[in-house]
């Protein structure tokens, strides 16, 4: 990178910082730290949510998706769009109605609503571990993408992923424990604005520039890679089982709608992320992996965007792009270290409205998520590939919480002795299965499901049989 790029680059830095500065100053307590005094309008929280939920595990993994089969690695973010929009018709009107009287601040919070203490503190443990490893995924994102750009040519002693991973945990870190979810909100809404300006319009045209035109990009790629059909059945189908239900159960989200002003406001919010994830940010990521290929045919798939954007862009151009990059990664990261943190705080130790808003809580706010933040820094230095990271950490959340939840919303027989069985056996069926402790038979695995369906699938079973059995006293 040239002198110029880097300016600007750190320039952005230092705004972005800036920014959690601010609110630091204008939290009063718990309610404004971890949401933002539920006066958000929809289009902050739309974008906001775009921008966490593309992520950089999205943003570079659907690069490399672009990079391995072309444009039909666009369905990843399908799949966003669908559970965006379903839950915007199915889950909000339901979870607004209650949050008005019960004033939710946590996920866990509707758990405890609908069945007990003991379920909300076991979903809490389960999805705050989900968003630490997640955490962790989006700062290494991060670090695939500084050390192939910002830091490559920089001799620190360290290896450049090392020092990215410090370095970039720092600045997220930093604004997120001193401004909380207002910072997380705001930041995010002006980093998707420079992510989706920098690639559209700055990245893709300096592009195709570069490598000659389309004629020259189709005529350098695999047969296929401009169909939306190069994709398998049961690839698709693991997308899904992997990423719509956390529409359903993402901490993340329920921050968004309890800080949402009222329903109608979180409904537009949801139907705008979903646009944006899909086509929008879909098409840009896989196509911008279809030209990284072109360039370097050879590399890591998720290499191929970091290198482009270093080798084939032109000077200033190259610092705004990165910055784009940058925007989307840490607006993950930090959503996921706060709703980490709120996991912790609300649920685990500030249990009641009074401790919720006391002084004491706000100040032990800011060193949980400081704490958490640590923890993630750790996790990421031992993480080998962002969407393989991020697909797991989703995975673990997703078949333990996702049947609980749905029968919470659906199911008037739920239990919470069911609710338990089914979040404890689905989360360890696909940790099991992940792992390989614990293989499927030879029929089953030549079928190709993740093992995230079989977890749900337990999960079900369970929940079913410990609602029916054991039905709670009226």
């Amino acid at each position: 990178m040239a002198i110029l790029d880097y300016i600007i680059f750190f320039i952005y830095m230092s705004l972005v910082f800036g920014v959690g500065v601010y609110f630091f100053r204008k939290n009063k307590d718990s309610t404004d730290y971890f949401l933002a005094n539920r006066d958000l309008h929809y289009s902050h929280v739309g974008l906001s949510i775009a921008a966490t939920d593309v992520g950089g595990g999205f943003s570079i993994g659907l690069g490399g998706l672009g990079f391995t089969m072309g444009l039909s690695g666009s369905w990843l973010l399908f799949t966003g769009l669908i559970g965006a929009w379903l839950s915007a018709v199915f889950i909000i009107p339901k979870i607004k109605k209650i949050d008005k009287k019960e004033n939710f601040y946590t996920f866990p919070d509707f758990l405890s609503y609908k069945y007990n203490k003991k379920v909300a503190i076991i979903a809490a443990i389960i999805s705050g571990i989900g968003y630490i490893g997640f955490t962790g995924a989006q700062i290494l994102a991060g670090a695939t993408l500084a050390s192939q750009t910002v830091f490559a040519d920089i001799s620190t002693g360290i290896s450049p992923i090392k020092f990215s991973i410090l370095l970039i945990s720092a600045i997220t870190i930093g604004y997120t424990v001193l401004g909380g979810l207002k910072a997380v909100i705001y930041t995010d809404t002006i980093q998707w604005i420079i992510l989706i300006i920098g690639l559209v319009f700055v990245t893709i045209p300096a592009a195709i520039y570069k490598l000659g035109g389309m004629s020259e990009i189709r005529a350098s790629l695999p047969p296929g890679y401009f169909s939306l059909t190069n994709i398998s059945p049961i690839r698709f189908i693991n997308w899904m089982i992997t990423i719509i239900p956390i529409w359903v159960i993402g901490m993340t989200l329920y921050q968004r709608m309890f800080a949402c002003r009222n329903e109608k406001e979180a409904k537009k919010a949801w139907y705008i992320a979903g646009l944006f994830e899909y086509p929008v940010m879909a098409f840009t990521g896989v196509f911008l992996g279809m030209c990284g290929r072109v360039i370097f045919p050879l590399v890591q798939p998720e290499m191929g965007i970091p290198l482009m954007i270093r080798y084939a862009l032109p000077v200033g151009v190259t610092g705004i792009v990165v910055a784009a990059y940058f925007s989307v990664i840490m607006s993950t990261a930090d959503s996921c270290l706060i709703a980490a943190s709120g996991h912790l705080v609300n649920d685990l130790v500030a249990r009641t409205p009074e401790k919720r808003k006391s002084d004491k809580t706000m100040k032990l706010s800011l060193l949980f998520t400081l704490g958490l933040g640590v923890f993630a820094v750790i996790l990421a230095l031992s993480f080998s590939n962002v969407l393989n990271a991020m697909l797991y950490t989703y995975s673990f959340m997703v078949s333990g919480l996702f049947i609980p939840t749905l029968g919470a919303y659906f199911w008037k027989k739920s239990g919470s002795t069911g609710a338990i069985a089914g979040m404890l056996g689905g989360g360890t069926v696909t940790v099991l299965l992940l792992t390989n402790i614990v293989k499927l038979p030879s029929f089953l695995e030549s079928i190709g499901l993740h093992p995230t369906f079989y977890g749900i699938l337990a999960s079900l079973i369970l929940f079913l049989a410990g609602s029916i059995l054991f039905p709670d006293k009226k």
